[in-house]
């Protein structure tokens, strides 16, 4: 059961690290029981039916499950950059997003906070959220997790980032990262057909369903199409699918040399989204041209995390 207990000996990601949490000890994700958050702000670089053209409001999470040697984000996912907030606070951030126009309420990596998540997204809905809660997310989730906070989670941006068990020890640290994502998201489609599945607002922004994100790394496209083959086997067209190229290498892969060091080539990219083609996916997104950049990393300046409790009439 996903309670503040869950932070006593934690089990909330598949790390099971024990951390005494509630104690003030940090786990494996950096985080103890106080929840923190980065940005609370519109974002317009997903796919079209989560940003559409007014935006999602995404609230970035410090810490994160995963070690992942390319990450864009690793101020707040390695370095703990984030400021502590309440539940109720952060309940009032899904509210403010909301009277900004935002499409949904965007959670970028939040289920190691499931308990204060959880418990946020109820106090936002008594309080008048009528958005649609997505969860942003690595993958690499426990299954029980997923079950626990299936009844607020309306959409699902699940990253599938690897196929081998070699590659993701290596790169994230997480050796069992392909059964932990693929269990993940059996999970995902479970909750999704239980509701009735995927659903579209009248603008074309999703209201209900899942998003399968996958990252081509330059020199791996043998493995994508791997992960390609595994998506569609679990979930075939049930699912969206996001094909990206923008992976960037930070200073790390750059001063390490090898084919992470370097963007993903043209070609490797079209040989992946053929494959996808091939498989049979019917709802798929890509990227074409200049996306290889640090523009799609906003900056974790802590706008719109400062403010007012729920209910706090100033």
């Amino acid at each position: 059961m996903v309670s503040a207990e869950s932070y006593r000996r934690c089990s909330l990601c598949p790390r099971a690290c024990g951390a005494r949490r509630l104690e003030g000890v940090a786990g494996f994700c950096g985080a103890t029981s106080t929840l923190r958050v980065a940005r609370s702000a519109l974002h317009y670089w997903e796919e079209p039916p989560i940003s559409g053209e007014a935006g999602s409001g995404a609230i970035f999470f410090t810490g994160c499950p995963l070690r992942c040697v390319f990450c864009q984000n690793h101020e707040i996912s390695q370095e703990g950059f984030g400021l502590p907030v309440s539940t109720s606070r952060l309940a009032q951030m899904m509210l403010e997003l909301q009277g900004q126009g935002a499409l949904n309420i965007n959670l970028v990596t939040p289920l190691h906070y499931a308990p204060h998540v959880r418990e946020a997204v109820r106090l936002a809905r008594d309080a008048g959220l009528t958005l649609p809660i997505v969860c942003n997310t690595s993958g690499y989730e426990t299954a029980e997790v997923v079950d626990e906070m299936g009844d607020v989670i309306d959409v699902w941006l699940t990253d599938y980032k690897y196929a081998s068990r070699e590659l993701a020890g290596r790169l994230s640290k997480a050796p069992d990262y392909p059964e932990v994502a693929h269990r993940a998201l059996g999970r995902m489609l479970a909750s999704l057909r239980s509701k009735g599945g995927r659903l579209l607002g009248e603008d074309g922004s999703m209201l209900r369903g899942i998003v399968v994100r996958h990252l081509v790394l330059p020199g791996h496209a043998d493995d994508s199409k791997a992960v390609l083959d595994r998506v569609w086997d679990l979930c075939g067209n049930e699912v969206d699918l996001s094909v990206m190229n923008q992976y960037t290498p930070n200073r790390q892969c750059r001063e390490a040399g090898g084919a992470l060091a370097r963007t993903v080539t043209d070609d490797e990219y079209e040989e992946v989204l053929d494959h996808a083609d091939d498989l049979g996916f019917e709802r798929m997104w890509w990227q074409q041209g200049g996306t290889v950049s640090e523009s799609f990393v906003p900056a974790f300046d802590a706008t719109g995390v400062r403010g007012p409790e729920l209910g706090d009439k100033g």
